[in-house]
């Protein structure tokens, strides 16, 4: 007698009688087996990823849930960012510079005096043949004492003198030589018969080499200090709200949570406040060097120089948002595997 119930439900008494009354039921077949094998672990994954998820929204919500010490941090974090970030750039900027000045040096020959018309013509001739020399320029007498009569103000004072002091000057360009090769090159000049004195006009930029090292170096020791500062306020950022929701924490431990998932929001905490904060430096950074733009480009053009500020660019701002989500993510770690494992349910 049919009561409505389907075929395929009908079928199981019978089926199950079956197996009792036969033995052990078949085991499935390698297809079911494969394909649960993978729902599993397609399964595991999914909740990792939802559980990650939740944790990264929940760690946002609380941080907006409390707006003002939020930017506190972040506005902390981003100061000590920006001090060595911008600081660099503008080194970075000066270290541009100073390589373009390095293509234009100069190597000035004073000869002695009384050098013959013919004697000078020969000697830029031998000079100009060199290899390592792209132009050689004469400068007279009176065209560099008429000169510095233009440039120095002293033109009644110079009318007094019965002769003028000033020598022949050759003035040589070496062929794109380093100041290394061009430190040679003006010994080599130096030991010419005619020549008094061998000058390279370059040791002034030498010397701003040697600042602007030193300068790199400070840079790199103040950015390794305020890396250590951002790791100590990411710390105790962490810390304190391991702190306030220490209950919370002994509930997840009694009822099984494992001490990654308790420590997943508070490492997506130092994650947002190092990515925020490298936020705001990059911000900083590019207000002040637009701030800067102008007087330097002034100050550039008093010296004839087309120095203009560099901003950071995209290699530099996704530089900087890395050292920001590193230095997060490390004070993070280290201020949670501290107070983790410090507690647990009595």
């Amino acid at each position: 007698m049919n009561l409505g119930i389907p075929a395929s439900l009908r079928s199981r008494p019978r089926e199950r009688g079956r197996r009792s009354g036969g033995g052990p039921a078949p085991a499935p077949r390698g297809p079911a087996r494969v394909g649960t094998r993978r729902l599993g672990l397609f399964g595991r994954c999914r909740a990792w990823l939802v559980h990650h998820l939740q944790a990264m929204f929940n760690t946002l919500g609380r941080m907006a849930r409390s707006p003002v010490a939020t930017l506190m941090t972040v506005a902390v974090i981003g100061i000590a960012l920006a001090l060595p970030t911008g600081l660099h750039v503008v080194l970075q900027g000066a270290r541009t510079v100073g390589a373009g000045w390095e293509d234009a040096a100069r190597i000035s020959l004073f000869l002695r005096k009384g050098t013959e018309e013919m004697e000078i013509r020969r000697l830029m001739r031998d000079i100009g043949a060199m290899d390592e020399v792209a132009t050689v320029i004469h400068i007279a007498p009176d065209v560099a004492l008429e000169e510095f009569r233009r440039l120095s103000g002293f033109g009644d004072a110079l009318d007094l003198l019965d002769e003028n002091p000033l020598p022949s000057v050759l003035v040589v360009s070496p062929d794109g030589a380093t100041p290394e090769l061009a430190s040679v090159l003006v010994e080599r000049l130096g030991r010419l018969d005619a020549v008094e004195r061998a000058q390279l006009d370059l040791e002034w930029l030498k010397r701003l080499h040697a600042m602007m090292q030193i300068g790199e170096r400070a840079v790199l020791v103040l950015a390794v200090l305020l890396a250590l500062a951002v790791l100590l306020i990411i710390g105790n950022t962490i810390r304190l709200s391991i702190q306030s929701r220490r209950e919370e924490i002994v509930v997840q431990k009694l009822i099984g949570a494992t001490d990654a998932f308790v420590r997943r929001p508070f490492l997506y905490n130092g994650l947002f406040h190092g990515v925020f904060g490298a936020m705001f430096a990059w911000l900083l950074v590019t207000l002040a060097l637009l701030s800067l733009a102008g007087p330097v480009e002034r100050l550039a053009a008093l010296y004839d120089s087309s120095f203009v500020l560099s901003h950071l660019g995209p290699l530099g701002a996704f530089g900087l948002l890395g050292a920001g989500l590193l230095l997060g993510l490390l004070g993070a770690w280290w201020a949670v595997g501290r107070h983790i494992r410090e507690i647990e349910p009595s």
